[in-house]
């Protein structure tokens, strides 16, 4: 039985973020909201936690995870930029975005793609989460919530419960953040490229 918390959107209490956190690093499964739809997650190390979330997302080892930062200080250790991508990276974070980016070898192999060796990352603009991250100190291991044969994102907390209070151990109630999708832009190329229109404009990279 998952546990729930609501959680001010704009003045998150520390105490609840405190347990959340602790939730997280002892294994648990989350849901959490972002600045574009709810997101589950777990600590970056933890395998069984990882294999949790494919199992209720029904997703194969061709899926690509997210790494939800608090900013752009990780990035190095977790993907290979250059100085004009991160510039660009600077100006859309925080933000709806995924920057699919090639991964380092700090990355754990099971994250990434099997044949691209590449890896999302994200720095969402929502209060919650900036908090948990702060806490935690390291990035989160996310995808988006959407359930299996479903085209959009869970956004009732109240529902999340309802269908999955036996398969999480933690669902935070941050309000209604949206359902929209992150907008997904693959920095792997020569030149940016939009692969998925969602929350974030698509005309910077276009």
């Amino acid at each position: 039985m998952s546990q729930f918390f609501q959680i001010h959107p704009e003045t998150p209490q520390l105490r609840l973020i405190n347990q959340a956190v602790d939730i997280l690093r002892k294994g648990g499964v989350v849901v959490y909201p972002t600045d574009s739809a709810y997101a589950i997650g777990c600590q970056l190390e933890d395998k069984q936690a990882t294999e949790r979330i494919k199992r209720i997302r029904r997703l194969d080892d061709k899926h690509s995870f997210t790494l939800v930062c608090r900013d752009l200080s990780d990035i190095g250790q977790y993907a290979k930029v250059d100085n004009t991508q991160y510039r660009l990276l600077k100006n859309f974070t925080p933000g709806p975005y995924t920057f699919v980016l090639d991964a380092t070898s700090e990355v754990p192999r099971r994250l990434l793609h099997p044949k691209r060796r590449t890896i999302g990352l994200r720095v969402p603009d929502n209060a919650i989460v900036q908090a948990l991250l702060a806490e935690l100190g390291e990035p989160i291991m996310s995808s988006t919530l959407i359930l299996p044969g479903a085209t959009e994102p869970m956004t009732d907390p109240y529902e999340i419960r309802e269908t999955l209070e036996h398969d999480l151990d933690l669902i935070i109630d941050g309000g209604f953040c949206g359902f929209e999708p992150t907008t997904v832009v693959n920095f792997c190329g020569e030149v940016p490229e939009v692969v998925r229109v969602g929350k974030g404009d698509p005309a910077p990279f276009q």
